[in-house]
């Protein structure tokens, strides 16, 4: 179903609210991977707010939709987003990579309710994911699974047979996403270990691949729309992005991959973050039907 003016401008607030929150907890922590964690908030806020079929009440619900965030280091991102959505406490937040919290820098599934999986250790989200989406199949059941991986990441040979194997099967009910934001923890991705012809990788591998700009909301929709609908292969979507996307300071600069925030530094953010907010619906009042 085609996205409306007002989903879109709903869609808009909602992620700016999360971006906004993703920075509160970073200054809680006092410092945090907020770099790729800005980088993926329109992709978990669409998944949550628009498409995954999920449970609060109850959040082990055996047929709900899973989301496998492989970059494990954005937790600084999903931590806030199922705060929000209501599956933890939100003081929880304010504890973020605190000694004895609950919510660590990597989030742990047996302590964070609303976490598929606890990853952090790299270039294993994916063989995660097909192996539910192929369970899924197996039990006869209708969820779908998805899965965001970080370009630095598809350095790990791990993702490629994980991509062989999804590929072989067919496995169509799996969703996935490269956070293609282009910058990793050491430098520029395609300086530290080059991945381009990326996009001709994945298809090289079985999948169709949809190459969009990650921090629009109607090409994300659009995308997820089409793999939800497709039969024929995998589908890999390729969202270029932005590391720190929204926070003029911290845009497209590796160093950001993780970083410390203090107070003056969380004003000129909030500021950065309004204005980004301002621009981006403005785009969806113009853009959008």
């Amino acid at each position: 179903m085609p996205l409306t003016k007002q989903e879109w401008l709903a869609l808009e607030e909602k992620a700016s609210e999360l971006r906004h929150l993703c920075l509160d907890t970073t200054y809680w922590a006092g410092s945090g991977h907020i770099g790729g964690g800005m980088s993926i908030m329109d992709m978990l806020t669409v998944l949550y707010h628009k498409y995954l079929n999920i449970r609060v009440e109850e959040p082990l619900w055996e047929d709900r939709d899973r989301l496998i965030v492989s970059k494990g280091h954005a937790g600084i991102a999903l931590a806030p987003v199922l705060v929000d959505k209501g599956f933890n406490d939100p003081e929880q937040l304010k504890t973020f990579n605190h000694t004895n919290s609950k919510m660590g820098i990597h989030l742990d599934a047996n302590k964070v309710v609303g976490v598929d999986a606890s990853t952090g250790s790299l270039g294993h989200g994916l063989s995660i994911a097909v192996g539910t989406a192929l369970a899924a199949t197996l039990q006869k059941k209708d969820y779908i699974t998805y899965c965001i991986l970080g370009d630095g990441e598809c350095n790990e040979g791990s993702n490629w047979e994980a991509a062989m194997t999804a590929a072989h099967f067919n496995v169509t009910n799996l969703i996935s996403f490269v956070d293609r934001n282009k910058c990793m923890i050491d430098g520029p991705t395609e300086d530290v270990m080059g991945l381009e012809p990326f996009v001709d990788k994945w298809k090289a591998f079985g999948f169709i691949v949809k190459e969009i700009d990650g921090h629009n909301i109607k090409e994300l929709c659009e995308t997820i729309d089409f793999a939800l609908e497709n039969k024929e292969a995998p589908v890999m979507i390729v969202a270029n992005t932005i590391k720190g996307a929204g926070i003029d300071f911290m845009e497209d600069d590796y160093r950001w991959h993780y970083g410390a925030i203090d107070e003056e530094k969380y004003k000129k953010a909030k500021a950065s973050l309004d204005k980004y907010c301002k621009s981006r619906k403005e785009r969806a009042e113009k853009e959008g039907a």
